[in-house]
């Protein structure tokens, strides 16, 4: 399949899980946490990996070009499949191009700038991927539903009016308009989980031993807040999916479908950008072919002069 052709179809299949810009979001009226597009699970595991290729593939083009950046962001309720969706996703990437950042409650230092210093210092260099493993929108989620995190954040009494969380939303637009207008892409993702099965995955972490460490008391406490966050989830949304840099929801209730989403928004963004190998100029290429004949020269009596030819 052509290129031009895989785009398409990778376009056409993310489509229903683009917010458009301007959209009022309602996320339990709007978004279908189990939906997975008629697809089966086993037809997905092929279309992951297919995915996982194509991402190898762009991220060598992205990082040899070195003109764009790409920054992904997930966000979800605890138990989403955000460690797992990177996990899966980025498993064929190499490594080196990525760096995956997780934003805890803030240091001390931290707090003694603004709200995005600390996620403006983890953004990717061009060239690379980064990812947010919650994000800078953790300020308009977490902090809105325990408003009482910006007692910590030292803000002057002036700027904590009624209509605060609107001048976050506009900073974040700006701020993203400003990297999306100097070369860096943004992929955010929003993976809905259902009530339902966040309960289910939260019990396989308490009767897994393997897998207690993942979860706290705080879990539960949160959990008591769903309908706070479903409010907040859905505001941030349809105030923050610009042009520049959309939302898109992801059904989260299957993990295999989520990051067959996951990989498909991230291919779709390197496929957008279209990154090519540098093309050397005819100096460069006129040392590279001498060296070759040296190279060539060096080989063993009955050696191949150039092993790779055959392979090429």
């Amino acid at each position: 399949m052509s290129d031009k052709k895989r785009a398409k179809r990778i376009a056409e299949f993310i489509e229903p899980l683009r917010v458009e810009p301007g959209d009022r979001v309602r996320l339990a009226k709007d978004f279908d946490p189990g939906f997975r597009g008629g697809m089966k699970k086993r037809e997905g595991v092929e279309l992951l990996k297919t995915g996982v290729e194509l991402l190898a593939e762009y991220q060598a083009r992205l990082a040899a070009q070195d003109t764009h950046g790409v920054l992904l962001c997930l966000q979800s309720l605890d138990a989403g499949g955000k460690d797992g969706t990177i996990r899966h996703v980025m498993s064929g990437v190499n490594p080196q191009g990525v760096h995956v950042s997780s934003f805890k409650v803030p240091s001390s230092e931290e707090l003694d700038h603004d709200y995005l210093w600390r996620y403006a210092a983890r953004l990717p260099a061009r060239g690379d991927i980064a990812i947010f493993n919650r994000s800078h929108y953790e300020e308009v989620l977490v902090v809105r539903v325990h408003p009482e995190n910006l007692d910590r954040q030292k803000l002057p009494p002036e700027t904590r009016g009624p209509d605060l969380w609107e001048q976050r939303y506009r900073a974040i637009n700006d701020w993203e308009r400003h990297l999306a207008e100097n070369g860096f892409r943004l992929v955010k993702i929003f993976l809905n989980l259902s009530k339902e099965e966040q309960r289910r995955r939260f019990l396989r972490r308490i009767d897994r031993p393997e897998k207690n460490w993942k979860f706290s008391a705080a879990d539960i406490r949160e959990r008591a807040y769903w309908h706070d966050y479903q409010k907040a989830f859905s505001e941030m949304l349809s105030a923050t999916s610009t042009p520049w840099a959309p939302w898109y929801v992801v059904p989260a209730d299957h993990k295999w479908f989520a990051r067959i989403c996951a990989a498909a928004l991230l291919a779709h963004t390197l496929m957008e950008i279209d990154p090519q190998y540098p093309e050397v100029g005819k100096k460069t290429r006129k040392a590279l072919l001498a060296a070759k004949l040296d190279l060539e020269d060096e080989a063993p009596e009955g050696a191949d002069r150039d092993p790779y030819a055959k392979k090429r």
